[in-house]
């Protein structure tokens, strides 16, 4: 169990340590092109993924702040409970980490920080952050490993 909590604690550390960065760096709205394809912003998402129910008037902080924290909960049994399932557990750990990284931003600061910012011609992919990819790739992982158990 330690070694998936290793990997959610990496999660959230870098997540943490990056949003912080971006905050000393950049104040809100500002936007640095690296490239032509990507862009270090600082924007302030109050919403779930992607800013959704973003603009809801305010509800959503404590709704997302009780979901994330059951996910919190449900994903440590599953990670105790199936320890010995390796792809499954990591891809549980990162989602445990990026929860509790976006949790941390929603709780303290009301919203979370997003700075990663891609883009082609004229599509714009919504920011996100370290949180937000854990998330992803987890989810990733548990769907690959969803695959190995049919059959």
């Amino acid at each position: 169990m330690l070694k998936w909590l290793v990997i959610s604690a990496v999660v959230v550390g870098l997540d943490l340590w990056t949003k912080h960065l971006i905050q000393m760096e950049f104040v809100y709205g500002d936007h640095l092109t690296i490239t032509n394809f990507f862009d270090l912003v600082r924007y302030h998402n109050t919403g779930a993924a992607f800013s959704f129910l973003a603009e809801a008037g305010g509800w959503q902080k404590s709704f997302f702040s009780t979901i994330s924290m059951m996910a919190i909960i449900v994903i440590t049994y599953l990670l105790y409970k199936n320890s010995t399932q390796k792809l499954f557990c990591i891809g549980l750990a990162l989602i445990l980490g990026g929860a509790i990284g976006n949790l941390y931003d929603r709780m303290t600061l009301g919203y979370v920080v997003d700075f990663l910012y891609f883009h082609y011609e004229n599509f714009y992919w919504p920011a996100f952050n370290i949180a937000d990819s854990g998330i992803c790739v987890g989810v990733a992982l548990l769907f690959l490993d969803s695959f190995k158990k049919v059959g």
